[in-house]
């Protein structure tokens, strides 16, 4: 199988500057066509752009984009791999790394140690698994407090859930129809947050203990009680109606003062007109820094299938330079993966939270983990015996 090649293939491979310096090895091949599996609404616009300026110096090399979503791209490229008909490279969130790597799809880093020299050191170590680095980041992430200016002063924000959930309450009671916060509680993406205190983790420090996954721990149990008795009561909808996009609509309308979401609302929000800023999450109970958040690497894997994986590579280590990584930003809001300044005023509250950040486990275990964590969340916003709830999606992720 050609996955039982990519280590030999590699061994041959000569080391290749990130900086697209590595024309000549690119020009020794004939005419090729990297196929590049992206999302749409940004990151399709800028891999068209970051392809164009490639086949300026690679006049060999034709990048063809093709739309398949982050989320999908892992468990498209075990069918198209396979048949010959996947891509050379592919965008994927870093918490499938594990089943990416267990299942060989995807090739090893080249030249990894520079990699790693140049990119902010939580991705690197996002896109480490085993001590083998694979992929190349193209942003990091984490989310972090919106807030309406027009609805809540700076000097106002709640640096503490207690006092969010107080803010809360009195806002609503004095404006019918708006929310003094919002967020999506169904997605175990954010309710993570509720399970961190005392430094307890998602499969523990490390991210790897595979018999526990320290999501019914006792600190765990506390943080979602704390969800269910104090948060609740401040945003009193029920679980089915507080998606994504409910809480995102509810902001981008000007009717929720607070909201909890991503770099990636930044420009919807800009577009619809919201006088906001971005701040750091507030503090759980007992303690007085922002809680701990997931942070995420978005990455672009070479594929294991790809019969151009030197070439793939290479672009793959273009997209990181300072140029390719600003003109992401300007297109995306997507922050950047390298150490490289942009003028954007909401990026500092962004690095702030992502200070208390940490990286999502991307052991196989975690593909179980958002919907019985999901689940879990909503069921106990509704009411749910927490312990009870956390105990079964811990015996859901862990197969028990």
């Amino acid at each position: 199988m050609k996955k039982s090649l990519v280590p030999v293939l590699f061994a041959l491979i000569p080391a290749l500057v990130l900086a697209g310096c590595s024309k000549k090895a690119a020009k020794n091949e004939g005419p090729i066509t990297l196929k590049v599996w992206e999302s749409d609404k940004g990151p399709d616009e800028f891999i068209q752009k970051a392809g164009e300026a490639y086949t300026k110096t690679h006049p060999n090399v034709t990048i063809e984009y093709v739309h398949v979503e982050l989320g999908d791209a892992a468990g498209q490229i075990a069918l198209d791999g396979p048949a010959g008909v996947g891509p050379d490279l592919f965008a994927a969130p870093h918490d499938k790394l594990g089943e990416l790597v267990n299942s060989g799809h995807v090739a090893a880093t080249v030249n990894p140690d520079d990699v790693k020299g140049k990119v902010l050191g939580a991705c690197a170590q996002a896109l480490t698994y085993n001590g083998t680095m694979y992929g190349y980041p193209s942003s990091a992430e984490t989310y972090a407090l919106f807030y309406n200016k027009d609805l809540i002063s700076e000097s106002d924000l709640p640096k503490t859930w207690e006092d969010l959930a107080a803010f809360s309450k009195k806002f609503n009671a004095a404006n019918p129809g708006k929310y003094g916060f919002v967020m999506d509680i169904g997605s175990a993406y954010y309710t993570i947050v509720f399970t961190t205190a005392n430094g307890n983790r998602l499969f523990g420090a490390s991210g790897t203990d595979t018999t526990d996954t320290k999501i019914n721990s006792a600190d765990s149990i506390k943080g979602m009680q704390f969800f269910q008795k104090t948060l609740r009561p401040a945003l009193n909808v029920p679980a089915a109606d507080l998606s994504t996009s409910m809480a995102d609509s509810a902001f981008s309308s000007g009717n929720a003062a607070m909201h909890i979401t991503g770099p990636w609302n930044i420009k919807p929000f800009v577009d619809a007109g919201i006088n906001f800023g971005v701040a750091a999450l507030p503090s759980l109970p007992g303690d007085t820094k922002p809680c701990a958040s997931f942070s995420g690497t978005r990455a672009m894997f070479v594929s294991a299938y790809s019969e151009h994986q030197e070439a793939a590579a290479d672009f793959a280590a273009f997209l990181l330079t300072p140029e390719m990584q600003k003109l992401r930003f300007d297109i995306t809001g997507a922050m950047p993966a390298v150490n490289v300044k942009v003028d954007s005023p909401y990026i500092p509250g962004f690095l702030n939270q992502l200070d208390y950040a940490f990286p999502m486990p991307s052991i196989p275990q975690m593909g179980a983990f958002w919907d019985a964590m999901g689940n879990a969340s909503k069921n106990i916003w509704d009411g749910a015996d927490v312990k009870k709830e956390l105990d079964a999606a811990n015996a859901a992720i862990l197969g028990l």
